[in-house]
């Protein structure tokens, strides 16, 4: 098998902010398998102020892994993990080609720039990131639903929430509206008072940094409808897959979320949606963070396309076994 690893910057555009960072580029590793013919490719990107992995500690994981290449990815960190998962996938013709593009539409406040986009993509499901000001982002989520009678959001929390802050949160969003909210991702603290919150205001909730703690299953709960998972966070293709079936199990929807990996990653994503959660639109809306894309065209973008050989990407090992 013919090895290659790359290093990739890719510069963000202005205004991108992590847990109150500025995120001004992407950076990650990009790994290439070669065997009788076939590719696959697999990105390990890392997510600052999220993922517990370094891309220097990734960087040597890859190289551990070269060693003794294996299918069994429970040692290495998840966006090891994932990217070397989805390389394999792809090689051994296991990862579908066909991917589904549509997203939900992310809005940062700004309405009319959000109105023009849910009418360019024809998307009738819009998402808001909360947790900054519970009462004024209660009055947008409010606003959005009233202009918009086609419009269904998902809103999430990060846990960033106390209880009080949630449900004044809620109570500027009127009680025939919240129908139309698929869920909240983790709207407080801890999940026991999300629970308490969701039965006090009707609204459903979601989890996502629950999917990502040690031992996590899936169980069925008043008011929870769905789990998000973000792969780069939470490991191995076929880690994803098991915690998706988790769920179906239960009558529990499962949305593939973006981790603002460049296009090739996130064209990964969308092919593992469409694959293991056909019926679910993803979250995926995170390309316009970047300048460029990375490989591979994410589908209606006109952001230039890195190649192989460009200067954002740098070869970093090459092997054959």
């Amino acid at each position: 098998m013919k090895i290659k690893l790359y290093h990739y910057t890719i510069p963000c555009r202005t205004g991108v902010v992590l847990r109150k960072q500025p995120l001004t580029e992407r950076q990650g590793l990009i790994i290439r398998l070669e065997k009788n013919g076939n590719i696959g490719w697999g990105e390990i990107a890392p997510l600052p102020t999220f993922s517990r992995e370094t891309l220097a500690e990734c960087e040597a994981q890859v190289r551990q892994w070269l060693k003794k290449p294996t299918d069994l990815m429970d040692n290495f960190a998840p966006s090891v993990a994932f990217g070397i998962s989805c390389a394999l996938a792809e090689l051994n013709g296991t990862l579908q080609p066909e991917g589904n593009f549509r997203s939900a539409i992310l809005c940062d406040g700004d309405v009319a720039k959000f109105s023009a986009k849910l009418t360019a993509c024809q998307a009738h499901l819009g998402k808001i990131k909360i947790g900054f000001n519970a009462e004024k982002e209660g009055e947008l989520a409010n606003l959005l639903l009233m202009q918009f009678p086609d419009l269904q959001l998902r809103l999430d929390a990060n846990r960033v929430f106390s209880l009080k802050q949630a449900v004044k949160f809620a109570e500027k969003i009127a009680k025939p509206l919240r129908s139309r909210i698929q869920f909240i991702e983790e709207p407080c603290q801890t999940p026991a008072l999300s629970r308490q919150f969701a039965e006090m205001t009707g609204i459903h909730i979601a989890w996502d940094e629950s999917v990502r703690e040690p031992h996590f299953l899936v169980k069925d709960k008043p008011n929870l409808t769905a789990i998000v998972i973000k792969p780069t966070l939470t490991g191995s293709l076929e880690k994803c897959v098991s915690l998706i079936q988790q769920a179906h199990s239960q009558g529990i929807s499962a949305v593939i979320s973006s981790s603002i990996e460049s296009s090739l990653g996130l064209t990964q994503l969308a092919r593992i949606a469409k694959q293991y959660t056909p019926d679910m639109v993803a979250g995926l809306d995170t390309l316009h963070l970047m300048q460029w894309q990375l490989l591979r065209q994410w589908q209606g973008s006109d952001l230039p396309l890195i190649e192989e050989n460009s200067e954002f990407l740098r070869l970093i090992l090459e092997s054959e076994d």
